[in-house]
């Protein structure tokens, strides 16, 4: 068989173990609590794989190896900034949330969190969240498909439609029938499968060169070679330095990616579906580690391969191909098809929790506020509904693969990072927070994201989050003190105080 045979062999088997799990998890959904966040039951190393592969995406196989490689390890600092962003995200947000949205009327998304946690009876808070959910959230599904068509159009020559519908398509029909578990469990696979392509193609190199001393050599022998070309110092590289090639706000804008994270509704959603608070510790632990694995093996793998393909003598006509050349090269070719279908499982599983949180927010977030009761059956079929009709939409974004969605991508994460982040870290933290501050600071954040990211002199100058982030905490905080106390303020603190109360006994 030919190596592509092999390739495709692979994939297909991932296919099919992906709708396998789809299948299972379509036998365990019976309402639209299941449907939406999996019964509250979610264990706490499911939700730490989760979390982490719903939030990687092909960046981290492709996106950052091929950063690192071109580049150094300066690049290396949007993956330290996510790493501490997690760790606080998990430290501090999950045991709370988790209490808070089941004292708060058992929400089941953010939205409705942020209603029931201030008594918004206007519904102001839920719809102006539902609809910033569903508008950036439809871009950022699209993204994923987009990435999955050029995908299979780089790396079996098929046609960049075939590859975004074949992919898009395995993942809405798991997505469809399982809903919030299917996603759940598709993404530990999915997970696991990253962990252990990232793990075993540095290691694999690093014994085929002859240890890390050969690495290290080979890579300061490329980068002499390189700079003995070069005239002026200041285009000199050092792809060994986290400093050298940074200034001082470009290292702070990378590291500010972290901040998004406790604004992220597809990841602080795992957090709610955890089975208590005091899971959140082992997540963090299971999740941090994974993440730091990952990470780890996606640096090495930039790094080692500017001392591999120096010492060969091939030259990469696209760095981010630098993970999937080395596999090509270590492994036999079925070994290879599955280190491909690693980053398919980034790519889907992004997509799937994605589509997930634009489902519940259709439903229960925009729906409920102008539609009849349902019965719990009702409500898992628009659930189902809701995720068709995101992927249908985002489907037809994403039939141009020269159009500018996945440049949205940080975009979107500055603007979620902006507009909910600092309100979920006031919700859970300050007693005083009120509607109208909280409404007032998530609107200011999303505006100031909106304006800096398209201006090409401050976004050049700042990544937009950090700016956002800070304007919707002060906004928030000023509106909440000159404004007047909510008429059930009496109820909002025992709620308050039970959430304190629950997480001090945990003591996670």
């Amino acid at each position: 068989m030919s190596e592509q045979t092999y390739q495709l062999i692979a994939i297909g088997v991932y296919f099919a173990l992906m709708l396998a799990i789809g299948f299972y998890a379509y036998r365990q959904t019976s309402d639209l609590g299941d449907y939406m966040l999996a019964g509250r039951n979610l264990p706490p190393g499911v939700a730490a794989l989760s979390a982490g592969a719903s939030d990687m995406s092909g960046w981290l196989l492709m996106g950052l190896p091929g950063a690192i490689y071109a580049t150094g390890l300066v690049e290396a600092w949007i993956a330290i900034g996510l790493t501490v962003g997690a760790y606080l995200n998990w430290k501090f947000v999950a045991p709370r949330l988790r209490s808070y949205t089941e004292v708060s009327n058992n929400s089941i998304t953010v939205p409705s969190f942020l209603e029931n946690r201030f008594k918004d009876h206007t519904h102001a808070l839920r719809l102006v969240a539902g609809i910033i959910i569903l508008v950036f959230f439809t871009f950022y599904v699209s993204s994923g498909m987009v990435a999955g068509g050029v995908f299979f159009e780089s790396s079996f020559g098929s046609t960049y439609i075939f590859g975004m519908l074949l992919v898009s398509g395995i993942t809405l029909i798991y997505t469809l029938f399982g809903g919030f578990l299917g996603a759940s469990l598709t993404d530990v696979a999915q997970g696991l499968l990253m962990l252990a392509a990232l793990i075993l193609v540095p290691i694999v190199t690093i014994v085929s060169m002859g240890g890390l001393g050969e690495v290290f050599s080979s890579i300061e022998a490329a980068d002499a070679a390189f700079n003995a070309g070069v005239s002026d110092p200041a285009d000199e590289l050092n792809r060994t330095s986290l400093l050298f090639g940074g200034t001082f706000l470009g290292i702070v804008s990378a590291a500010a990616w972290g901040l998004g994270y406790f604004g992220q509704p597809h990841i602080i959603v795992r957090f709610m579906a955890l089975r208590s608070a005091a899971d959140a510790k082992a997540g963090r632990r299971i999740g941090i580690s994974w993440m730091v694995l990952v990470a780890g093996g996606a640096i090495f793998t930039g790094l080692i391969g500017i001392g591999y393909f120096f010492n060969s003598g091939e030259e990469l006509g696209n760095p981010e191909t630098v993970f999937l050349r080395l596999s090509q090269i270590m492994f036999h070719p079925i070994i290879a098809g599955f280190v491909l279908a690693a980053v398919l499982a980034a790519i889907m599983s992004t997509i799937s929790s994605q589509l997930i949180v634009c489902s519940s927010a259709l439903v229960e977030d925009i729906w409920k506020i102008f539609g009849k009761e349902a019965t719990p059956r009702q409500q898992v079929m628009l659930g189902r509904m809701g995720v068709l009709v995101v992927a249908v939409v985002a489907g037809l974004l994403a039939i141009d693969p020269q159009s500018n969605i996945l440049g949205l991508v940080g975009f979107a994460w500055a603007g979620f990072g902006a507009a909910f982040g600092p309100i979920i870290i006031l919700a859970l933290f300050w007693r005083k927070l009120t509607a109208m501050g909280a409404l007032a600071g998530m609107i200011t954040g999303a505006v100031v994201v909106g304006i800096w990211g398209n201006v090409d002199a401050l976004s050049g100058f700042m990544y937009e989050i950090v700016p956002g982030f800070l304007a919707c905490l002060v906004v928030a905080y000023v509106v909440s003190l000159v404004g007047t106390p909510n008429a059930e303020d009496a109820a909002i603190q025992a709620e308050f105080d039970e959430m304190s109360g629950t997480a001090e006994k945990m003591k996670v």
